[in-house]
């Protein structure tokens, strides 16, 4: 993309030129030099294009006009070769020429700039991205304002331990800086807004400078435990040229390996396993990857060993005779060893919390019950946010990735496996596979309850758009808790894709965004991206629906529409009851009805396909297959279900 230096310096030459020929004019011929005036740009006065006519050396006051080698080039260069592919941005001056040269010196390819409507939405994007693809995109962000709009999606990355790669443009030399809204755009210390809640910053001071530190951010971002970066781009920096004598370079990316568990902690943990009756593996944050889904199932299948899926990946298959998820309560209180791989609450996890006028907790587990934890997150820490939970009392603590620590894992209980130990384990992993086909038919059951309901159950919802979708390549891009988990108790997920977990911080305003990056990462494979949204979660960036019609991003969203923010609305219930004043006017703060919002027409005027409102079941079957239809076609389509709280 680069121009020939002769081009770039006849261009150069004929706007010089140009400029020259105007000061003379307007000078009148006399030959007097003009008075510059501050803030006025400054041309040669005509006695000085004279001489330079005369003696061919340029005039020291003519005012360079074009830059055709900014160091903003040079970014998108580093950009570049970190293998980048997407940048989200709602436009903003402070990055205006790192925008100008990713989209025409770059060709607006790997990077391409995503068009957003909001730096939250872009965060969002990137989130839901990042755990779809395996690494980060890139987020533009203006100056404080662009920054702190950004902090509580970047706050829902940091707690959902996901590598968000920002960078926000700022003018730090004060001199520089445009009279009036720049100096409210402009910070001392920009990163400070959100350092409490990313991995690392830095602000480069020179591009060798910014080449080294986006490489080092790159590098951090994807050592475990992972979690976002934030670099300041000056504005100088991106705008100045680039010296003609510069010897910049881009260094060489090279990921750190996970850290893997001690052997000698790793061979314990394993004899503990083997030797345990009913031990239980609970997995959160376990699987990175594919690898780390197989890795869990193999270890499962060698012990023959229950295991809790805490959603926080998809860390094992629902359908899989060792997947008992659904069985936590009595499976923990009988244990006499828990293995907690990547936990974001083992405290939580192995304790009961009642929420009543005196807060009370009592353990979980039996007496003698041995605990084990599995963590990278025993290896960073941060302590304002106080999003690592109360201190839990394990017996075997191993400060390492759980995925790069499986293997060693298997091997060594594979070794502990005698003959007669094993007909014991087949033995257990009979008795499990049986109570798992009681669970399933037992979910499907209950699933059959209020089927005809209006509005539509939240069962029926989900069962209606497996039946549309079960034979495509198909990823679900949003949480559910909200519905039940419905999804996760009656379809069957298998494949690492399928399902990527919640917003770790629980930020509102996460959920339609994290589903439009997600369906980003997932077109160039051709999955078929699906949502079920939120309704108060949509109102807080709804305008992403627009990105995803702008930029052809198919997603189908089905709508939860409960009309009403409905944790907040029983929350309030709660304190009435606990008041003693009753529950009849908790819905006032809490619903979002009088008028109720028309989701269709909202998606509709944002240029994506919908229908609805649907209130009668029996509408919602054909009215998903149709949106289907639109989503494989490649664009983004949204289908409005008036439905029931939970």
């Amino acid at each position: 993309m680069a121009r020939s230096k002769k081009s770039a310096l006849n261009r150069r030459n004929f706007l010089q030129s140009a400029t020259v020929g105007a000061a003379t004019l307007a000078a009148g011929g006399t030959g007097r030099a003009q008075q510059i005036q501050p803030g006025t740009p400054r041309v040669a006065a005509p006695n000085a294009a004279a001489r330079e006519a005369e003696t061919g050396i340029p005039a020291t006051n003519v005012e360079v006009l074009t830059n055709e080698r900014p160091g903003s080039d040079f970014m998108v260069d580093v950009l570049k070769s970190l293998g980048i592919e997407y940048i989200c941005s709602n436009p903003g001056s402070s990055f205006r020429a790192l925008h100008e040269s990713v989209i025409n010196y770059g060709g607006n390819r790997n990077p391409e700039l995503l068009t957003c409507c909001h730096e939250e939405s872009a965060v969002g994007m990137a989130h839901g991205y990042s755990k779809i693809e395996g690494k980060p995109l890139a987020v533009f962000a203006h100056g404080t304002v662009g920054l702190q709009h950004a902090a509580m999606a970047i706050y829902n990355a940091y707690c959902d331990r996901v590598p968000v790669y920002v960078i926000f443009g700022n003018i730090a030399n004060a001199e520089n800086r445009r009279p009036g809204v720049e100096w409210a755009h402009s910070v001392q210390d920009g990163a400070s807004l959100v350092r409490d809640f990313t991995k690392w910053d830095d602000a480069p001071a020179s591009l060798t400078h910014f080449a080294e530190s986006a490489v080092r951010a790159y590098k951090i971002a994807m050592t475990p435990p992972m979690m976002p970066i934030v670099l300041v781009a000056d504005g100088d920096l991106q705008e100045d040229a680039i010296a003609s004598d510069a010897r910049l370079s881009i260094p060489k990316l090279t990921l750190a390996a996970p850290p893997q568990g001690e052997s000698g902690a790793v061979a314990e943990c394993a004899r503990m396993l083997v030797a345990a009756d009913n031990p239980v593996i609970i997995a959160d944050r376990a699987a990175r990857t594919p690898t780390g889904m197989a890795l869990l199932v193999e270890l499962a299948e060698v012990l023959q060993a229950p295991v809790i899926d805490q959603g926080g990946r998809m860390n094992f298959p629902t359908r899989h005779p060792l997947n008992h998820t659904e069985r936590s309560r009595v499976l923990v209180p009988a244990a006499d060893v828990v293995l907690g791989l990547e936990l974001t609450d083992f405290w939580g996890t192995v304790h009961s919390y009642r929420d009543q006028l005196q807060r009370t907790s009592q353990p979980l587990t039996k007496p003698g019950a041995k605990l084990i934890s599995i963590t990278a997150g025993d290896l960073f820490l941060r302590s304002n946010y106080q999003d690592f939970e109360r201190y839990p009392e394990v017996d075997l603590a191993i400060a390492a990735d759980t995925e790069a620590t499986l293997p060693s894992l298997i091997e060594a209980v594979k070794r502990m496996i005698t003959a007669y130990r094993k007909r014991a384990l087949d033995d257990r992993g009979a008795k499990l596979a049986a109570a798992a086909r009681d669970a399933l038919d037992r979910a499907r059951t209950e699933a059959t309850y209020a089927w005809d309901a209006s509005p539509i159950s939240t069962a029926r919802l989900s069962a209606e758009l497996w039946a549309q979708i079960k034979n495509d390549d198909w990823s679900l891009v949003s949480d559910v808790p909200f519905v039940s988990r419905w999804p996760l108790r009656l379809w069957n997920f298998d494949k690492h894709y399928q399902y990527l977990g919640g917003s770790g911080g629980a930020g509102v305003g996460y959920g339609a965004p994290a589903a439009v990056g997600a369906a980003l990462a997932n077109r160039k494979r051709g999955r078929l991206s699906v949502s079920i949204q939120n309704d108060g979660d949509l109102m807080y960036a709804p305008a992403v629906l627009w990105t995803a019609a702008h930029h052809k991003i198919p997603l189908l969203s089905v709508m939860h529409n409960n009309r009403a923010y409905h944790q907040e609305l029983m929350h309030v219930q709660r304190m009435a009851n606990r008041h003693n004043r009753g529950i009849d006017r908790a819905v006032i703060g809490t619903t979002l009805e009088d008028p109720d919002i028309d989701y269709s027409k909202v998606a509709q005027g944002l240029g994506v396909h919908a229908e609805g409102p649907i209130t009668d079941p029996k509408d919602l079957g054909p009215a998903i297959r149709r949106a289907v239809e639109i989503v494989r076609r490649g664009e983004p389509a949204l289908v409005d279900v008036v439905t029931q709280p939970r």
